[in-house]
């Protein structure tokens, strides 16, 4: 099973050998299992990678995130559909009806929340009682919008003079690195337990490939938020660009534990069962067995 992931941040060349990733730059070389890799983030301008290897990684179920000039993930190659019951599944995903996307919306919605208040614990941040007290409002499908009046709230307790849509502010671009990070291992996990990624629960853009992963990837949110905070220095405000160190960290976020039914693991391993577990949902027809990652105490 993948448990690792790769950022590379110098120009290098890829090429596959004896079932491993070989990284060459200009100081030496580095060979990593091929089945040890869930994702890789090419993060450096003049890198190259063999044909072989671009099938290696599709064949691995490997996501490939590709960043721009400024190193802000832009893309994310994953492979085609390839479970074993792929067709079952996806006729199960599309005959979905609207009450079971309610009500797995709402525990979507609940479980952010929920992490949400966690997070405010970790770094000693107010609010926390108030938001576990919204989450306990959210009801099917969320109608009242429970969702957004708990950002509002969190946001302003998590950082202090802070806007999301500030794009200049070094914080927004750490959460937008992380947030690209973890939705695209997300959408890893929904193709590999054979879900079609663009029929959102929720979201339902008819220009989004991944409106599933847009929906799953709101409980994960709250693990990049504290990551931020903490890389960045206790949450503090700056205008600088993103750093090596930086782009590391927020790369690195699948590897953060969480908590999965009492059990110990890596976000990335949840993103696993989560995606297992919501095709059970899907084809049971019950939301109870959704699960998603909650905060370590």
């Amino acid at each position: 099973m993948a448990w690792r992931g790769l950022h590379i941040s110098k120009a290098a060349r890829l090429n596959l050998a004896d079932g491993q990733v070989v990284v060459a730059q200009d100081d030496g070389e580095v060979r990593l299992a091929l089945e040890d890799i869930a994702w890789i983030v090419l993060d450096a301008p003049h890198m190259t990678l063999t044909s072989t290897l671009l099938s290696a990684c599709m064949d691995n179920g490997i996501a490939l995130i590709v960043t721009d000039a400024t190193h802000t993930p832009l893309g994310v190659a994953l492979p085609f559909h390839r479970h074993f019951r792929q067709g079952a599944i996806a006729l199960a995903q599309t005959g979905m009806g609207t009450p079971l996307k309610k009500r797995l919306w709402q525990a979507t919605v609940r479980a952010k929340i929920v992490n949400q208040a966690s997070a405010l614990d970790a770094v000693s941040c107010e609010g926390a009682t108030s938001l576990r007290a919204m989450a306990r409002l959210v009801s099917s499908g969320d109608p009242d919008n429970v969702e957004a009046r708990a950002a509002r709230e969190y946001w302003s307790c998590l950082f202090t003079a802070f806007r999301r849509e500030d794009e200049s502010d070094t914080r927004n671009k750490m959460l937008n690195y992380g947030y690209a990070v973890i939705r695209s291992c997300v959408a890893r996990a929904l193709v590999a337990a054979g879900l079609l990624p663009a029929l959102g629960i929720n979201h339902a853009s008819a220009t989004n490939a991944f409106n599933l992963a847009d929906d799953i990837v709101e409980p994960f949110r709250p693990f990049v938020d504290v990551l931020a905070w903490r890389t960045i220095g206790e949450g503090r405000s700056s205008r600088e660009a993103l750093t090596l160190d930086h782009r590391r960290a927020m790369a690195g976020v699948m590897l953060t534990d969480c908590v999965m039914a009492q059990e110990a693991m890596t976000l990335l391993a949840a993103s696993e069962k989560t995606a297992a577990s919501l095709v059970r949902a899907i084809e049971s027809g019950t939301s109870e067995v959704l699960e998603l990652p909650t905060m370590l105490p």
